[in-house]
């Protein structure tokens, strides 16, 4: 039993928080980084310095979404405007896309430094669903995707990636648009509504609502059951390995 309504084919699973613990790797390095940036412009412009919530603006303005969206997203809330600039801005450009590049350097740098473990319930669920023959994707905004698969040990569990290095070569708009989803579930071979997505973030759980897919599950790390349950997801678990235990749902009207 994987607790999924009959007429699933497919499991579609986000990666930071619902696979690997890597959530708090980006809320460290988002925080890090934007830190640094407000106190500057606190220091240039005379605005209270306010720092980055590694939980509350975590959730509300990056989590799930493309880097530079992210970006655009918390300093919008900040009433912080940036040039645009261009892929290719160093990270030291004042610019969205260099501050996006600045979190991209501090993630990499923890990564590399503390390595990273699976989540072990998720990898007991992804081998109960490859035995049981469902096919396998993760769907993530982040750019190190296949690099952390590979750290964790679970690559040969995945069969198709749609990633930051995917999703903008293929033009995909990130969550909370479906784009990504339904792109793996189009490399997958199956209609949205034969496939689950497995999501921590709400905008990646709003994703999956928009896309009409078959079920939605949430995955709470942080304490946002209810949250989720807004946002889209048909149940709520702090862990995959608790839908091990549970009775198939049943067909999903």
């Amino acid at each position: 039993m994987l607790g999924l309504p009959a007429g699933i084919r497919a499991c579609l699973f986000d990666l930071d928080g619902v696979l690997t613990p890597t959530a708090a790797v980006h809320a460290a390095a988002w925080k890090e980084v934007f830190d640094e940036f407000l106190r500057q412009h606190a220091a240039r412009t005379g605005a209270e310095f306010r720092p980055f919530d590694q939980v509350a603006d975590y959730d509300e303005y990056v989590d799930g979404r493309p880097r530079a969206d992210g970006t655009r997203s918390f300093l919008a809330s900040r009433h912080v405007t940036l040039p645009e600039g261009q892929p290719d801005d160093p990270p030291d450009k004042e610019t969205v896309q260099g501050l996006s590049a600045r979190k991209d350097e501090a993630f990499a740098r923890r990564l590399h430094h503390d390595g990273v473990k699976p989540y072990e319930g998720s990898v007991r669920y992804l081998r109960a669903a490859r035995d049981a023959g469902l096919r396998r994707a993760v769907v993530s905004s982040s750019r190190h995707c296949a690099e952390i698969l590979v750290a964790a040990g679970i690559a040969d569990l995945i069969e198709a990636r749609v990633d930051g290095v995917v999703a903008p070569r293929e033009g995909l708009r990130g969550k909370p648009a479906p784009d990504t989803f339904r792109y793996a579930a189009r490399l997958l071979g199956v209609e949205p509504a034969a496939a689950v997505v497995f999501e921590d973030a709400l905008a990646g759980v709003a994703a999956g609502r928009a896309g009409g897919f078959g079920y939605i599950v949430g995955v709470d790390r942080a304490g946002q059951a209810d949250e989720l349950r807004t946002h889209g997801a048909d149940t709520v678990v702090k862990d995959l390995a608790e839908l091990l235990d549970r009775p198939d749902p049943g067909v999903k009207s």
